[in-house]
């Protein structure tokens, strides 16, 4: 049984619905507090645009050697980065997803 990422968040937010009321918290969208820290959904939404945002500097890096007017070292990198960001993100989302995995797995 494979489960897809989507699963996995959809899942997320349904807990979270369920389990604010329970422990007196109000929230407004998906893992998102009206009052306290950061939420774990927030932590993933900044993780996911600084990954894009390395991946676009490392795809203009790139366009600007091709063109003749960059720096090589500079493009190894910001490839270097980007592949450390993407590589962090596909991670994090594999243990995500194993979690989930995980606690559909135990019984009631």
């Amino acid at each position: 049984m494979a489960i897809g990422t989507l699963d996995a968040a959809a899942a997320y937010g349904r807990s979270l619905k369920t389990l604010a009321p329970l422990a007196g918290e109000g929230t407004t969208g998906i893992g998102q507090k009206e009052a306290g820290g950061g939420s774990f959904g927030s932590m993933i939404e900044t993780m996911v645009s600084d990954a894009v945002g390395t991946l676009r500097v490392a795809e203009t890096e790139s366009a600007k050697q091709v063109a003749g007017k960059g720096d090589m070292i500079d493009v190894v990198t910001a490839i270097g980065a980007a592949e450390t960001a993407l590589d962090t993100v596909v991670a994090v989302r594999d243990r995500v997803v194993s979690a989930y995995s995980e606690i559909m797995r135990m019984q009631i």
